[in-house]
């Protein structure tokens, strides 16, 4: 599946595979281990092709224990209001750690 985007400045493929994470994956990954201290597995991954505009969430927290996936995804969502406010779309996956 390709991901497009129409930023202006946004890098290519190559140069987003070879590089650091970008500035959004490490301001939404830092807001989420603030908010999810517990978590034990947290990944993200800007799937925009690097202008931020679009991200992929992978997190286990224990913080979700007994919580439906959609409470799950409420949380993560709750946590990241203002990020979200300049994204164009989110795909969250969820769960608890095997214990």
């Amino acid at each position: 599946m390709s991901t497009s985007c129409t930023c202006i400045g946004c890098i290519s493929p190559l140069q987003r595979c070879l590089s650091t994470q970008t500035d959004g994956e490490v301001r939404i990954a830092k807001v989420l281990r603030e908010k999810f201290p517990s978590a034990s597995s947290l990944k993200v991954t800007d799937i925009s092709g690097g202008c931020g505009a679009m991200y992929e969430i992978h997190i286990e927290s224990s913080e979700f224990q007994g919580k439906k996936t959609v409470q799950q995804h409420q949380l993560v969502n709750q946590a990241l209001k203002e990020e979200i406010q300049g994204m164009h779309g989110l795909r969250i996956f969820t769960g608890v750690p095997n214990q």
